[in-house]
């Protein structure tokens, strides 16, 4: 998740990622050169709206919804509908790609906003790696508490992100929502649904399935290896590895079956600071699976 007051952007800088099996460098796509960005205007809701209507690009269509209520934290979300074939990207993009950029500077009576990541899916990037986002649909929930409970309050979005098909293509999304209306059981549904697909906070060597089982560090190997086992629920699942900070490019792992519902997942360290402490960074395991994934930060052992 992605915790952020008002007035504070959620920016991740440009980051460059490995070529897969190499150790060269991979730049970002340049999306300003491939295609000119779309900006589209600030859209309103009244007070008494359950969400705003939809702002509509090329690709996409975004909208700001809200569940209503009174109390001091409030339920939202941002929902995107992407055209068939079309696809956008997770908070940690891949070989290439670029995250969506976040802010709520604008909103009134907005103390903080924790924003909700379902879980990924992995694509193939037409260059020889593989990108992390999502295709068709995807809500992000978002946790808005306020400052006064008692007084109005409005969520305002401004959302840069990249859509993408043959080519990629920037976005630029402004909404605002009024926070006061009356509960909404419809919208609600549709963000418990939206919830019910970002990863759970699991410890490493939790019981059932999915679970992430161990991870591993080959320090001795060139350049160092790591390996984390998990019990898996599909033979579709996937992991994503990050780092402690956008420094980190680390590239997406090789997946191997194991017998009895287990998978093993290697990566190499590449795209590492040169000033990391691999010894005790703190990585982000994300196992994503269907209909549930989890989530660990945790420190690998020595194998």
């Amino acid at each position: 998740m992605t915790c952020f007051a008002p007035g504070r952007a959620a920016r991740p800088p440009h980051r460059r990622f490995p070529l897969s099996g190499s150790g060269a460098r991979r730049r970002l796509w340049p999306l300003a050169a491939v295609a000119l960005a779309t900006v589209a205007p600030a859209c309103v809701a009244p007070a008494e709206a359950a969400e705003t209507d939809a702002v509509s690009l090329p690709g996409a269509e975004v909208r700001l919804v809200s569940a209503g209520g009174d109390g001091p934290v409030r339920e939202a979300g941002i929902e995107m509908r992407l055209a068939p074939q079309w696809k956008t990207y997770w908070r940690y993009p891949g070989d290439s790609g670029v995250p969506p950029v976040i802010s709520f500077s604008g909103s009134e009576n907005v103390a903080e906003v924790r924003v909700e990541w379902p879980a990924p899916r992995r694509f193939a990037d037409g260059g020889n790696g593989f990108s992390i986002g999502y295709k068709s649909s995807v809500v992000f929930p978002l946790k808005v508490t306020l400052k006064d409970p008692a007084r109005p309050a409005r969520l305002d979005l401004i959302m840069d992100f990249a859509v993408c098909e043959a080519l990629c293509m920037p976005a630029n999304a402004r909404l605002a929502l009024e926070l006061d209306g009356a509960a909404d059981p419809a919208v609600a549904q549709r963000l418990a649904a939206a919830r019910a697909k970002v990863p759970e906070e699991a410890a490493l060597g939790a019981e059932g399935a999915p679970a992430i089982l161990s991870a591993r560090l080959d320090p001795a190997s060139t350049p160092p290896q790591l390996v984390v086992e998990a019990r898996v629920a599909t033979p579709m699942a996937d992991l994503f590895v990050e780092g402690p900070d956008a420094r980190w490019a680390l590239p997406l792992p090789q997946k191997t079956a194991l017998p009895g519902g287990l998978a093993r997942f290697s990566l190499p360290l590449e795209g590492v600071p040169a000033d990391a402490d691999l010894a005790h960074a703190r990585l982000t395991f994300t196992l994503s699976d269907t209909p549930r994934s989890v989530t660990a930060t945790a420190v690998p052992q020595p194998r």
